[in-house]
């Protein structure tokens, strides 16, 4: 295997996406420190395994705080099942994620990605011309994010746009709630509905990406999921906001 410094650079992956995968099954994880801006346990770790290295986050289910709408210790699964979804569509929005054994239990590992800090993620957040901020919208609204933050987002240098924390993902009542609400309405890119309708054939049934999912999520909520694609899919626009739900995450970075 050969060796990942730090974190992970875009022209890493997906080529490299295999490699990644397997150093944060297999590899030692090493706790460094705890990302103290989280509502969960939210660990940064170091990962080893002969001779790569790469720096990750650690989530333990033990470490997850109860939700009154989410059952109790699926949130790292979530994380995963988010992870499938960005991957089979083509997206590549979520950085490598696995379920995996920790210093803490089973949790959800997911590689460190380095952001341009040059980029302005306020300003970035609002624009309406950015192809695949647009794209991480209808992603949203696919997995159904209930927590869209500014902070969430990840530019990088090479452009590419990653996203993090979709712990709280795949609700089967309608829960979008995001800052990335400015294409709301409109009607969906061609390249989107392409992307649509390979994630249709990949959840219809017992397809590939609905045996995927039922390894994280309940059954209910693999159909919702496919419901919600096939929704956009018939209407061909952007969602609007939810009106018995706040549509905005607090606070929104």
């Amino acid at each position: 295997m050969s060796e990942i410094t730090g974190a992970c650079d875009a022209d890493d992956l997906p080529e490299g996406e295999r490699e990644a995968l397997e150093l944060l099954e297999r590899g030692t994880l090493t706790v460094e420190g705890r990302l103290v801006d989280a509502s969960n346990a939210t660990l940064f770790c170091t990962v080893r395994s002969h001779g790569a290295v790469a720096n990750c986050v650690y989530k333990p289910i033990a470490g997850e705080r109860p939700l009154w709408d989410f059952p109790t210790g699926s949130l790292a699964g979530r994380e995963v099942a988010a992870y499938s979804v960005s991957k089979a569509a083509g997206w590549n929005f979520v950085p490598p994620t696995v379920m995996r054994d920790g210093p803490f239990g089973p949790g959800m590992c997911q590689l460190w990605i380095d952001i341009d800090d040059r980029v302005d993620v306020i300003g970035l957040a609002r624009r309406t011309d950015h192809v695949a901020l647009r794209e991480m919208a209808v992603f949203d609204a696919v997995i159904n994010n209930a927590d869209r933050k500014i902070g969430h987002l990840l530019p990088v240098v090479d452009g590419h746009l990653y996203g993090c924390d979709h712990g709280i993902c795949f609700a089967e009542e309608y829960k979008l709630r995001t800052v990335l609400w400015q294409w709301r309405g409109e009607q969906l890119p061609d390249r989107a509905v392409e992307t649509l309708r390979r994630l249709s054939a990949g959840l219809a049934g017992n397809g590939w990406l609905a045996e995927d999912l039922a390894q994280y999520l309940t059954r209910a909520e693999v159909a919702a999921t496919a419901g919600r694609v096939e929704v956009l899919l018939a209407g061909r626009i952007h969602p609007l906001p939810p009106q018995d739900w706040p549509a905005v995450p607090w606070p929104p970075y």
